[in-house]
């Protein structure tokens, strides 16, 4: 594992930038499929310096996922050594980009009024992920709060462990680093323990951590339960992390607090593609769990009829997300509005607020709450491991349901058969549960228990 020398860096961003400016006008939109490295963020950087269009193409991203990025952007170049991938999205080889392999095609203009310095593609719910273009000033004014937020830290090492096509990592983890003077290591995924959209090995994330001396690191709600288990079952904490930030989907605070407890110094945050990545972040000495933390200090929040909005290019951007912010600033994410049911004795309930609880165990792996017109709430498991009975399932929903009103806990619940993936159709790209494929696979046998 090698740190990213910002003089090696430097050279390599200048060279690649170089080929860039000459490869235009015929180049305008430039795709990269690469696993993490220096070739990533030079690649990053350089297109930024030549002011062309970078689309991050995340590998766990399905070929249909693919093939729409490549269309909606209007893409006629991409970085990638897999000349098979390449050509399947209708790619040829133009040979090498300052010593990267590079595919050319034809393509017209994608139909965005902006492409901007980039072009994201959050993974949505559908095969059709939704692009968000963003300027460069947008990504590094995130970096710039960040970097000044996390300042009295003295983080001087950072460790990317997500894949640096995310947003998260690229902005929250690079930009950052590289503003706040720290160095950062971001070596090929499969070394720090990341396998495909969820896969992971938290013993390896724990060495990965350990060998560079990682100061701070960035992890998603999965990952952190995963290491937290593995402290609990004697797994030795990294010494030198002084900061976890935790972000994309809702973390149980009682998740929290058993990561603390075991040496994970974690912060939950939030943030949206459309907004660069993180809104708000708790940190040492700005912690209020349970909440995502105060918004950095370049956001404008807002709650309006119960949603978040966020302030963006000075107009109001509703979030989707339900929301609302204490006397002291710390906001409070409660759920998706689209996801919100209704239950027969009519109380409304977010079905993430139970997922996060029923998650905050190390039985439970994956989980997703039904209930809409009915009684009582019902779940869908996917046990952490194949082999462990349902009695201990059963224990954690009991935990959970400790820690929820009656009108929101989980009555029934059913073993799920498999893991919900992308693969299977029952997970979006990241790992969210995909609720209307789960229900149609699952409903079913879940509403007779109901």
């Amino acid at each position: 594992m090698s740190l990213i020398a910002p003089d090696e860096l430097a050279r390599r961003t200048a060279h690649v930038a170089g080929a860039l400016h000459a490869a235009r006008p015929r180049v305008r939109v430039l795709g990269v499929l690469l696993d993490n490295g220096a070739d990533w963020v030079s690649v990053d950087l350089a297109a930024q310096e030549a002011g062309i269009t970078l689309v991050p193409l995340p590998a766990f991203f399905t070929a249909t996922q693919l093939a729409h990025a490549v269309e909606a952007s209007g893409m006629d170049a991409l970085v990638s050594p897999s000349l098979a991938a390449a050509e399947a999205l209708g790619f040829t080889p133009a040979g090498t980009l300052a010593g990267l392999p590079w595919h050319r095609r034809a393509a017209e203009a994608a139909a965005h009024p902006s492409r901007g310095s980039k072009i994201t593609f959050t993974s949505g719910t559908t095969a059709a992920p939704k692009p968000v273009v963003l300027s460069a000033q947008e990504q590094w004014q995130v970096a710039r709060s960040l970097a000044e937020a996390l300042g009295p830290l003295g983080v001087r090492r950072h460790l990317c462990l997500l894949p640096l096509a995310v947003l998260l990592e690229n902005v929250a983890g690079v930009y950052a680093a590289q503003l706040a003077g720290a160095q950062f290591w971001a070596p090929p995924l499969a070394e720090v323990g990341l396998q495909g959209a969820s896969g992971f090995d938290p013993a390896a994330c724990l060495q990965a951590i350990e060998r560079c001396e990682a100061q701070s690191v960035i992890l998603l709600p999965q990952m952190l339960a995963a290491l937290t288990a593995a402290l609990e079952a004697g797994a030795r904490a990294p010494r030198s992390l002084r900061f976890a930030a935790v972000g994309g989907a809702r973390v149980a605070e009682g998740l929290l607090a058993r990561a603390r407890s075991a040496g994970l110094p974690a912060y939950e945050g939030y943030g949206l593609s459309e907004c660069a990545s993180v809104v708000a972040l708790n940190r040492p000495g700005a912690d209020r769990p349970g909440s995502v933390g105060r918004p950095l200090a370049h956001c404008a929040v807002r709650i309006g009829g119960g949603e978040i909005q966020v302030k963006r290019r000075g107009r109001w951007l509703r979030t989707g997300d339900l929301g609302l912010i204490d006397a002291d600033g710390y906001l409070y994410v409660q759920g998706r509005r689209k996801n919100v049911l209704i239950t027969s004795f009519g109380r409304n309930v977010s079905p993430e607020w139970p997922e996060a609880e029923l998650l905050a165990g190390t039985a439970i792996a994956q989980a997703a709450v039904f209930g809409e017109a009915r009684p009582h709430l019902g779940a869908v498991l996917v046990s952490a491991s194949p082999a462990a009975p349902d009695a201990a399932l059963e224990r954690q929903v009991r935990l959970a349901n400790a820690r929820l009103p009656d009108y929101a806990q989980v009555r029934r619940w059913l073993r799920a058969d498999a893991r919900f993936t992308a693969q299977n159709g029952l997970a979006t790209a990241n790992g969210r549960p995909r609720r209307e494929a789960i229900w149609q696979t699952y409903g079913a046998r879940l509403d007779a228990l109901l």
